[in-house]
Parts: structure tokens; sequence; C-alpha cells
């Protein structure tokens, strides 16, 4: 993907180094497979605090002693966290570009989200939560929150790896955010909260897979107004989209899949919107809540 000289948003609050606690001390697994554990966990339940919890544990959570207690250790960010950094803030000016000039056609004003960067843990408006819950969108601060580690990790723990496959994970939680600003997602998650959690998790496998699809009508445009995808970008956002499926993710945990645990779609479910976004750039053709669930 080619971001040569193309601006970066300032919508981003980088909280990089700003204390809290990281993954990765002695006796643990380490950050990576923290990462990918949490990530199991909560695409298996749904539930955020279980997925921190569990990661925590795993990855043998301490004290980051950035400005506690008389510490001496400071955050100091690689030249590989730096650049990764620059690409998030450009594939965020991206999405406002795209999703301005979308939300203009439909009659609205688009009002951008702010990205977080953060390192190890982060208070957000949703509650605390680490890198090893992976990238996440909270409606209650219109944020999306990235610690950059987990893009390191898609590569060593999920063999998915591309500058693509980057911005569309993070295309994805810009999808959520225009979920919001649409309605979509605050009158889904007030039907969630009235049904049983099998029948709450049909509805965030069709917010899921619409966030999926938005991604995909972002990279139409952004592919239509600045031509920066390059060859194999579109293989790179599909791999990643397969590796995080709810099936692949649940068999790689456990050798079998629980179809009604399932709350972000199968590995084929996401490929399939996110292509279709892509293919029609059309955000009315993303309605998933207008498909039955077997046929989504």
């Amino acid at each position: 993907m080619r971001l040569d000289g193309r601006r970066e948003s300032s919508n981003v609050d980088d909280r990089r180094g700003s204390g809290g606690f990281r993954l990765g001390g002695k006796g643990g697994l380490g950050i990576g497979a923290a990462i990918v554990i949490g990530l199991i966990v909560y695409c298996t339940t749904g539930d955020l605090n279980q997925a921190f919890q569990v990661a925590s544990t795993t990855g043998d959570m301490t004290s980051v002693v950035t400005g506690q207690n008389g510490s001496n250790e400071e955050y100091q960010p690689t030249a590989e966290e730096q650049e990764l950094a620059s690409f998030a803030k450009k594939v965020l000016a991206s999405t406002e570009d795209v999703w301005t000039a979308e939300f203009q056609k439909m009659g609205k004003t688009y009002e951008p989200p702010t990205l977080v960067l953060f390192s190890g843990s982060v208070q957000s408006g949703c509650g605390g939560a680490n890198a090893s819950t992976g990238p996440f969108y909270c409606s209650a601060d219109q944020c999306v929150y990235i610690d950059l580690s987990f893009f390191t990790s898609m590569k060593s723990q999920l063999g998915s790896d591309g500058d693509f496959a980057y911005a569309y994970v993070i295309a994805h939680e810009v999808g959520h955010h225009v979920q919001y600003l649409l309605g979509t997602l605050g009158k889904a998650h007030a039907q969630m909260s009235k049904l049983s959690q099998s029948e709450a998790n049909k509805i965030s496998v069709q917010l899921e897979l619409q966030a999926d699809n938005y991604a995909g009508v972002w990279a139409h445009h952004e592919q239509k107004m600045f031509g920066s995808l390059e060859d194999g970008d579109l293989e790179e956002a599909l791999g990643t989209a397969q590796v995080i499926g709810d099936d692949y993710l649940q068999k790689k945990a456990q050798g079998y899949v629980v179809p009604e645990s399932f709350n972000h779609g199968t590995s084929q479910q996401r490929m399939k919107w996110f292509k279709r976004g892509f293919t029609t750039g059309d955000i009315a053709q993303g309605n998933t809540f207008a498909y039955s669930y077997d046929n989504l």
C-alpha cells in the first residue's frame, strides 16, 4: 500500500508509555501468545473483561514503572513502532477523507473518531483493556484503541502480515464508528441487552460483518481516490479476515467449533462481506441486518 507523502491524521491521542501495565514478565508466555489467547477468548465469548483477565494471566502481567513509585524505566518506541504509528495515522486520515465524502452523499456530516495509541494497557470509556484483546472501538468515547504491538503479533502468531492487512484492521474498527454515527450500533446493542447470549451473539455477528463490509467500502474508495493499492493488498486483507474468523480461532484454540458462541462471523463470512464492500463501494450493500442469520 503506497502512502508516501500522504497526510497524517491529527485526531490521534498518543498514550504510549503513559503508565499502566504491560505483558511479558518472567515466567509468562510473552505478549505475542497473550494477544492471540486474548483474541481467541474475546471472539469466543464476546466478553472484553474476560479476555483481559485471561490474557493478563497468560502473559504474566507486571507493572510498568513509568512515573510510578520512583521507577527509572521509560517507554522508548522502536523505529518499527514509530513507522507503524505514522502508517496508522495515514490510514486514519484516509478513512476521514473517504467517509466524509460518503456521508456527504447521504446528506450527513462525518465526525471522525480519535485514534488512541497505547502500550500495554489503557483505560477507555468502555473500561480497562490491554493489547491482548486486540484493537477495539469504544462508542462511549468514540475512540479506536490500538496497541501497535498487535500488528507485530499478527505476523508472528496468526501468520497475517502486510501493510494492507494492518489497514484493514484499522478500517474495520472505524467501521464500527460509522455504525455508531448512523445509529446502527446503539440500536443493535439495545436489542442485544434484551436477548439470551446465543441470540445476542447473532446480532453481534451482523455488526461485525457489517464493519468488515465498511472496511471494504473504505478500501474501494481509497483506491478510487488515491490509487494506493498494490498487487497482493486485497489478498492480505482477505487473509487477515480468514485467520480472525470465529471458526478459525476456536479450532485453533480448542480443536472444535461452537457455532452458537460465534460473535464475529466465520472466516468465509468475514472474507465475503469485506470483498462485497470492496467490489461495490456501496454502503447500502452492506446491510447485514437485511439478511437472515443463516444467509449471512
